[in-house]
């Protein structure tokens, strides 16, 4: 699952997306904390959306392992 919360500011008179923050909870053993590390370091690499928003909005994830 994952919760997807995007910060927007006004600038002059047009609202700008100008964050996106995803927290995944992630259903794994406390065992695979370490692979579930290295996928979270590497996924947006492989993501359409955030590799098209790269360099236009911040795009900042955080994750949990749940049980």
């Amino acid at each position: 699952m994952a919760e997807v919360r995007g910060e927007i500011e006004l600038e002059g008179t047009v609202l700008i997306v100008r964050r996106i923050l995803v927290h995944y909870r992630l259903r794994a053993p406390e065992a695979q904390r370490e692979i579930v590390e290295r996928m979270h370091q590497i996924h947006a690499d492989f993501c359409p959306v955030a590799r098209s928003l790269r360099g236009a909005i911040d795009i900042q994830t955080s994750f949990e392992l749940t049980s």
